[in-house]
């Protein structure tokens, strides 16, 4: 692993062994900004009543999509449980180099965010009084899911570096793990990818895609089958 630099001046990470980086060069905060709050967690927001929303990450690496959330839900009064699998976390020498707490000037949360990284694995973590958050070190191949979520940011390395997560058995076991209405976003937006997710029983559109790339996916789960 190898701390990068992109080009709003945030930190990335890349992956020598999946020859990978783990967010956009044109900008990894202006990418997950873009990509999983303003697609998905807006987007989610906008559209359904809830006190309580259930965000499911594949792929926690640096922390940056779950941070963010935490931000952004800090004075909204809906409660957040927060969890994600990651079969490689980094190491305490890359996450607390990592400089999104000073970009984002919200030193004081520097915190919160090494609490992501350092609590336990495998069980729920009191982050705020309304933000719990859960990382699962594991394969998405093997996870065992047990509840039900409304909102999906799918973060994997590209589908260049991992074909098999982007494969329509991935999106159909995550399908059937959404509530109806439920929306999974992801940077991406193959051809094959809209394709898969539509094979798994998604409403998928393409949207403006975040600063370097045109489009991105939104997958929408039916409230109905006749939706």
């Amino acid at each position: 692993m190898k701390l990068i630099t992109t080009s709003d001046g945030s930190h990335s990470v890349f992956s020598e062994k999946f020859n990978a980086d783990y967010h956009s060069k044109h900008g990894a905060i202006q990418e997950s900004q873009h990509v999983f709050i303003k697609s998905g967690l807006h987007y989610f927001l906008q559209n359904n009543q809830t006190d309580t929303i259930r965000i499911f990450e594949m792929g926690f690496g640096t922390g940056l999509n779950a941070f963010l959330a935490f931000l952004e839900m800090q004075n909204n009064n809906v409660n957040v449980e927060y969890t994600a699998v990651e079969q490689f976390p980094l190491e305490r020498e890359i996450y607390t180099s990592l400089n999104y707490a000073e970009l984002l000037a919200v030193e004081n949360c520097k915190s919160e965010f090494l609490k992501m990284h350092e609590c336990e694995w495998n069980g729920f973590c009191t982050i705020s009084s309304k933000f719990t958050l859960r990382k699962i070190n594991a394969q998405l191949q093997t996870l065992n899911h047990d509840q039900k979520y409304h909102l999906v940011f799918f973060d994997a390395f590209a589908h260049s570096a991992q074909p098999e997560l982007w494969e329509a058995e991935i999106f159909t076991s995550l399908y059937n793990t959404m509530e109806q209405g439920g929306i999974l976003v992801t940077y991406s937006a193959k051809g094959q990818v809209r394709r898969n997710l539509q094979a798994a029983g998604f409403q998928v559109e393409r949207i403006h895609g975040p600063p370097g790339k045109r489009e991105m996916l939104r997958a929408i789960k039916p409230l109905s089958l006749h939706a």
